[in-house]
């Protein structure tokens, strides 16, 4: 922790700079311009901007990304013409063909189609740096853009009278956003672990508020090292005096000018916290004096754990109003996710029946006794059921744990051993593996659960109050957001937060996007015991 309490200026005003600091300060992708620009907001050109941005990380990755959409679309015109050219006996009839002439549809499908693509995505805002790396907010628009890519095709064809082969429309429009969007996972995932291993790719982050706000800012950026924010400093808006004493992750400093920290510490970010971002004056100016500086601003309201789908903005005479909508927790979307429940647990039951089969003769050899563990446990708005899953542990297993609560090594409800001895071998592997929970599909198939929600927590732990009981709103899951975010190793706070963030911000596109990461937290086998 560290007192700067130098050329004392209020917080957000610019003081006059020494010549001696202008010169260029080099750190990382970024670099500090050398003569400061005005701080009073005058208009400058969009087209002709003097002061460059100072994170600049993303400029090679939309590069390598334009590269990568461009080889999509070809890919998928390439492959598609292969394929109906095989499939129609070669060049002797070309139905498939929407233009007559050979050469002029091979110019369409090789250049024209792919430079509209490219432009449709750039128009889309699918290389907006706001939306790169994180989210899913990238893969949507790129749905969006083969929406209209479709519908210009479509149009022109009607315009020209021009024979349209819906087929072949249909297939490179169908594998050319396959293609884009396996081409952006990959590149992502590129991007997360050069984030997580070096660190470049990422904005340096000064945090402004008070201190509990900023350190709650904290917190909450570098839960996720692949987001790419990266706290620097804090900059305290209410006097050192209210650090003195406590521990910081980063150091601390007050009463210095903005702009002059942001120089010295190599951030080319600033984010505003809680109460700090609710004087407008200061807000204002603030804004002002980045004009052409090339650092971002971006401010974190007291708003906490609310995604953004439930955010509105709503400005009435210049003050943006954050209108907070319900958690959606009926209605259709609710309809279509029991539907899917019901369908997927009773394929998933069908077709892995024979590897249920070996597992359970597996249990039955390793140790004698019932195949399944059937406990009650807690379900939707408090109803108690009996969860399905394959015995991994000794029978006498619950007559043993009265021995080992000392040792247990979760602080929540829930008894959790890294070492437990009352597991035998295969039933080790079956929950490092997660393939003790299969027969939860079970459960599903009859709706006390669902694919993707809370995870049950055991009924005779006592009530569910406060907090937690919030979980009980929606029916627990066989995988949830605790599950993907560290499982067994979070503490009970954490995972509680988690699962009332899951509540609180459901979707489909969610429940998806959860699925898919537990097909990854599986096969890594982190905090499975």
């Amino acid at each position: 922790m560290r007192e700067d309490v130098g050329d004392v200026t209020t917080s957000l005003h610019r003081p006059v700079t020494d010549s001696s600091r202008s010169k260029p300060v080099p750190y990382d992708s970024f670099e500090w311009q050398q003569e400061p620009p005005p701080s009073n907001g005058v208009p400058r050109s969009a087209w002709n901007r003097t002061h460059k941005r100072l994170s600049r990380w993303h400029r090679p990755y939309t590069l390598a990304l334009i590269l990568l959409d461009i080889i999509s679309v070809l890919l998928a015109s390439y492959l598609t013409t292969t394929l109906l050219e095989k499939a129609k006996t070669g060049f002797r009839n070309r139905d498939w063909l929407f233009l007559h002439d050979a050469q002029l549809f091979f110019f369409f499908a090789y250049v024209v189609l792919p430079l509209g693509w490219l432009i449709l995505l750039w128009a889309n805002g699918t290389y907006d740096r706001r939306y790169l790396g994180l989210g899913s907010e990238e893969f949507k628009r790129i749905v969006r853009c083969s929406v209209t890519v479709v519908a210009c095709v479509s149009l022109l064809a009607f315009a020209t009278k021009t024979q349209l082969s819906r087929g072949t429309v249909a297939l490179v429009s169908l594998s050319a956003v396959i293609f884009l969007l396996s081409g952006r996972v990959a590149a992502r995932q590129v991007l997360h672990f050069t984030r997580r291993r070096t660190g470049h790719g990422a904005h340096r982050m000064i945090l402004v508020g008070t201190l509990p706000e900023a350190l709650e800012v904290y917190t909450a950026v570098t839960r996720s090292p692949a987001a790419g924010l990266i706290p620097v400093a804090i900059h305290l808006t209410d006097g050192f005096a209210a650090a003195r004493g406590i521990e910081t992750p980063v150091p601390v400093y007050a009463a210095r000018d903005v702009l002059s920290l942001v120089r010295e510490v190599g951030a080319d970010t600033i984010a505003v916290c809680g109460s700090a971002s609710a004087e407008p004056g200061e807000l204002r100016r603030l804004a002002w004096q980045l004009e052409g500086t090339g650092v971002d601003l971006v401010v974190a309201p007291q708003l906490t754990d609310i995604a953004g789908p439930r955010v509105h903005i709503r400005p009435i005479e210049g003050l943006p109003l954050l209108h907070v909508e319900e958690p959606t927790l009926s209605g259709p979307g609710w309809l279509v996710k029991n539907l899917l429940d019901r369908v997927a647990a009773g394929l998933g039951l069908l077709i892995l029946s024979p590897f249920l089969l070996l597992i359970a003769l597996g249990i039955r050899i390793s140790d004698p006794g019932p195949v399944f563990f059937r406990q009650p446990r807690v379900g939707h708005e408090g109803r108690t059921f009996r969860v399905w899953k394959f015995r991994t542990m000794y029978v006498d297993a619950e007559e043993r744990k009265a021995t080992l609560e000392e040792l247990n090594e979760s602080d929540g409800m829930m008894f959790k051993m890294k070492e437990d001895p009352r597991i035998f071998r295969f039933g080790s592997k079956l929950r490092n593996t997660s393939m003790d929970e299969l027969p939860q599909l079970i459960n599903v198939l009859k709706g006390e659960m669902s694919l993707v929600g809370p995870r049950p927590l055991p009924a005779e732990d006592g009530d569910y109050l406060g907090d937690v009981r919030r979980r009980l709103l929606v029916r627990p899951g066989m995988t949830g957001l605790w599950q993907v975010s560290g499982r067994s190793d979070l503490s009970w706070d954490e995972a509680v937060r988690l699962d009332l963030y899951y509540v609180d911000n459901w979707s489909l596109t969610y429940d998806l996007g959860i699925l898919w990461r537990t097909i990854w937290v599986v096969l890594k086998r982190k905090g499975a015991y």
